[in-house]
């Protein structure tokens, strides 16, 4: 009981970035890194991927102008060693039916297709990416993790969960991290997660550039094009008419961060 107490205030200590959310993780980053890698792998093995174009060129320039964005809020915040965490890498899937992306711990993003149909311009690309990307800013993947190994192993079994039973525990991450192997596409972070990383995708794609107030908009055109049947990218996500005025609402914080922290010496918003 001692050691729950003590591994659970001592995750407690963890905040999110951006927001200061407290939270507990306690899968060592290495260690998640190395299943998220390997899973990113073996996901892209399986799935055909645009390997040139346009489109790929698009998802990669959106994609490094917020891995910028991220680069510059972590080093003025003296943040740079959690930048060791990351190894980023931004791919297309050619799969025109999903609208979805996802970011797994450590960088590894996927948009596919089916997602430019809805975004149509670089803004709302933006958007989406940094919605993903903060999931992982925001360990969320880890969080998820941890909370589900306390609750099937218990606290004191996740050191010889870890190094003993690999695959119990590859399963757990890929529940955790977002990675459904029965359906191919990501399974549903909590309702909180999602709004969590809305906040800071709204100030990622500002800080690089893009235009926030894109961000209500392409969250009605997605769930207009659902009608009565939302998307699966959409499942767990805050009630929309709800979404909107939130989103709406942080822009001038957003725009504060942009002002703070620019990446960019061009015009307000990218044309």
């Amino acid at each position: 009981m001692f050691l729950l107490v003590a591994l659970l205030s001592l995750g407690a200590c963890n905040k999110t970035v951006f927001t200061g959310r407290k939270q507990l993780n306690l899968i060592p980053a290495q260690t998640i890194n190395e299943m998220s890698f390997s899973e990113y792998k073996t996901f892209l093995s399986q799935n055909k991927t645009i390997n040139s174009g346009k489109d790929l060129d698009m998802v990669r320039r959106v994609g490094n102008d917020i891995r910028a964005a991220v680069e510059v809020y972590y080093t003025a915040r003296n943040l740079q060693k959690e930048l060791k965490e990351f190894s980023w890498e931004f791919n297309l899937v050619d799969d025109p039916k999903t609208v979805n992306a996802f970011c797994m711990p450590g960088g590894k993003v996927v948009v596919y297709t089916g997602l430019l149909k809805v975004t149509q311009n670089e803004d709302a690309l933006a958007c989406v990416m940094g919605h993903e990307i903060g999931h992982a800013l925001a360990h969320h993947g880890n969080e998820r993790m941890s909370q589900q190994m306390v609750a099937q192993l218990g606290i004191e079994s996740i050191d010889i969960a870890l190094s003993q039973k690999p695959s119990q525990t590859r399963e757990i991450f890929k529940t955790a991290a977002g990675v459904g192997a029965n359906v191919g596409v990501l399974l549903p972070f909590s309702r909180k997660h999602e709004s969590e990383a809305d906040e800071i995708g709204l100030y990622l794609m500002a800080m690089a550039g893009y235009n926030p107030n894109e961000a209500a908009p392409l969250w009605d055109r997605m769930n207009k094009m659902a009608g009565s049947r939302p998307p699966e990218f959409l499942s767990t996500h805050p009630n929309p008419e709800k979404r909107s005025e939130t989103l709406k609402a942080l822009v001038p914080k957003a725009e504060a961060y942009a002002r703070r922290y620019p990446v960019t010496a061009s015009s307000k918003y990218r044309k």
